[in-house]
C-alpha cells in the first residue's frame, strides 16, 4: 500500500490556491480521499492519470466531512463512475445524502444574519454555493475504530471542524490522512480554519489525537504533506 497526494492548483479571487486530495493505492485498486470543489473532477482525474493510474481502478471515495471543497465534485464522480463505493462517517452521511441540512449550511446562514454589510455579499455567495451542492447516497457508513481496505486503514473520529469529521490512520505506513483535522501551516500541524470550526475545543482535542498517533507522515488537505 502507498499514499500519493494529488496537488490541485486553482484560482480563487485572483489568487493561486492549492488543495491536496489523497490517493490510496492498494492491490492495484485506488481510493480517493475527498473530491475538491464543484467541477474539480477533470483536475483530479488529470492528476490521477499523470501518476500512471486509470480511472477504472478507482474503487472507493472516502469523504472526511461535509464542506464544499471536500464534497463539491462527489456527485460528478458518482455520475461518471457509478461503480465507485462512497464511504463516509455515519454523522456526515446524513448531510451528504440530503437527509438533513448540513451543519455548515446552518452555520453559514446564522453567520449571515449578523455579518457586517461589507461582508454580506461573500456570505450570501457562500450560502448559495452550499445550497447548490448535489446530494449523494453513501454506500458504506463508518465510525471511530472501524477498519477498511483489508484492515490496513483505521477510521479515527476527529470531530470539531464538523461533528462527524473523520481522519484515516495507516499503522503499517505510519501515516495519517488528516482531512481538516489538521493543516500544514509553515511546516507545523495546526487546527484548520479555527473561525469555521463548529466546536473549537473538540477540534483541538482531535488535533492532539492524531498527533498522539506519532505518525511519520500527515497528509493534509490544506498545506500538503507534513513529516515529523
Amino acid at each position: 500500500m502507498k499514499i500519493k497526494e494529488l496537488p490541485i492548483e486553482f484560482e480563487f479571487n485572483g489568487q493561486k490556491e492549492y488543495i491536496y486530495p489523497s490517493l490510496i493505492i492498494w492491490n492495484s485498486e485506488l481510493t480517493l480521499v475527498d473530491t475538491g470543489y464543484p467541477d474539480f473532477l477533470p483536475l483530479i482525474k488529470k492528476e490521477i492519470l499523470k501518476n500512471g493510474y486509470e480511472m477504472k481502478d478507482v474503487k472507493n471515495i472516502i469523504i472526511t466531512h461535509y464542506d464544499d471543497d471536500h464534497i463539491g465534485s462527489l456527485y460528478d464522480f458518482k455520475e461518471t463512475y457509478p461503480w465507485i463505493n462512497i464511504i463516509a462517517s455515519e454523522i456526515e452521511s446524513k448531510y451528504i445524502s440530503g437527509e438533513q441540512e448540513s451543519e455548515r449550511l446552518v452555520q453559514a446562514k446564522e453567520m449571515l444574519v449578523n455579518m457586517p454589510e461589507e461582508e454580506k455579499e461573500f456570505g450570501e455567495w457562500f450560502v448559495g454555493e452550499l445550497e447548490k451542492l448535489k446530494h449523494v447516497s453513501i454506500d458504506e457508513k463508518v465510525k471511530d475504530g472501524d477498519t477498511i481496505l483489508d484492515n490496513q486503514c483505521e477510521i479515527v473520529a476527529t470531530p470539531g471542524h464538523t461533528s462527524g469529521h473523520i481522519s484515516l490512520y495507516f499503522p503499517n505506513l505510519k501515516s495519517v490522512i488528516t482531512g481538516d483535522a489538521g493543516v500544514n501551516e509553515n511546516n507545523e500541524l495546526v487546527v484548520a480554519n479555527p473561525h469555521f470550526c463548529l466546536d473549537i475545543s473538540n477540534a483541538k482535542e482531535s488535533l492532539n489525537k492524531i498527533k498522539n498517533l506519532q505518525a511519520e507522515h500527515y497528509y493534509c488537505y490544506h498545506g500538503g504533506k507534513y513529516c515529523l
